[in-house]
């Protein structure tokens, strides 16, 4: 596993093809003898510069495998970002914890925006490929990445998913991260914005708990709001806690399932996407779509 997130080393599956998770496991290094006389001689869990505990490791070796991780994870973001920059592609992280209504955002979202702009998807979950079937049944093509037991996406793997779908220029590419609030937070797939989606039936505090996840979101959608009168869940303290993690994050309140607010979402979307095609070339041709 490795030291960024603890997810296991396993194999990667993306529609049946599979490809090694390369992160390092955090015991590379430990002999056999299990010293524990290293360099800086911190193991508790989360005093050290690592902020974590590895048993038979150090603080300064755990924080070098991290660098390490990131370093490789965002040399492939780069080169993502870079392909979607030539091709005027928009591409959105949609991260959130499981349950939050992700996939039925996506439904509708390609629903709302048909005819009006190419949208693909890319369907990160540790197993089953049940919500790109989903997203394909709108007509929109998706291509499903299996983590095995990793807990994110990384940008190698959604480059590989990326070289699969084939993008139009111009289009929306939405990537459904796996459900987990802390992980996804740390890697960069090199999109343009991070969207994190937070339920009304999870806790106003989420924020607070889970503030590295809404520090590095650009938006955050407060999604099924059409439950909110059946429901003890304050909405302007839920607000408020994103704003005092994060004070520049817009916040736009949805139901995914009635359409409430859908409106303002792609209408972000096309604002979005015009800041990513400003200069480009593509910029007058596709002016005035979604």
């Amino acid at each position: 596993m490795c030291t960024v997130c603890g997810c296991g080393e396993s194999e990667v599956r993306i529609e049946g093809k599979a490809h090694g998770h390369h992160h390092r496991r955090v015991h590379e290094g430990h002999d056999h003898h299990h010293h524990h006389h290293h360099d800086d001689h911190m193991h508790d869990c989360g005093s050290g510069p690592a902020g974590t505990h590895a048993p038979g490791m150090s603080q300064a070796r755990m924080v070098k495998l991290e660098k390490d991780i990131l370093s490789r994870n965002n040399e492939h973001a780069d080169a993502n970002r870079k392909m979607f920059a030539e091709r005027g592609v928009l591409a959105l992280n949609l991260v959130s914890s499981p349950g939050s209504g992700k996939t039925t955002l996506l439904c509708r979202t390609i629903e709302a925006l048909k005819g009006k702009l190419p949208i693909a998807v890319i369907e990160g979950d540790q197993q089953t490929s049940n919500d790109a079937d989903r997203i394909r049944a709108t007509g929109a093509p998706a291509i499903q990445v299996n983590t095995g037991k990793g807990c994110h996406l990384d940008a190698h793997m959604v480059g590989h998913a990326a070289d699969h779908l084939d993008l139009a220029e111009g289009g929306l590419l939405l990537v459904e991260n796996v459900g987990n609030l802390v992980c996804p937070a740390g890697f960069d797939l090199g999109e343009a914005h991070k969207v994190v989606v937070l339920s009304v039936t999870e806790g106003e505090d989420k924020p607070l708990k889970y503030p590295d996840m809404f520090a590095a979101a650009d938006l955050m959608i407060l999604n099924k709001t059409d439950l909110l009168p059946h429901l003890d869940f304050d909405v302007e303290a839920c607000i408020a806690s994103a704003r005092k993690v994060n004070r520049r994050i817009k916040v736009l309140r949805v139901s995914a399932r009635t359409g409430e607010g859908m409106s303002d979402w792609t209408a972000w979307i096309g604002a979005a996407r015009a800041m990513a095609l400003a200069g480009h070339p593509l910029a007058a041709e596709l002016k005035g779509a979604a």
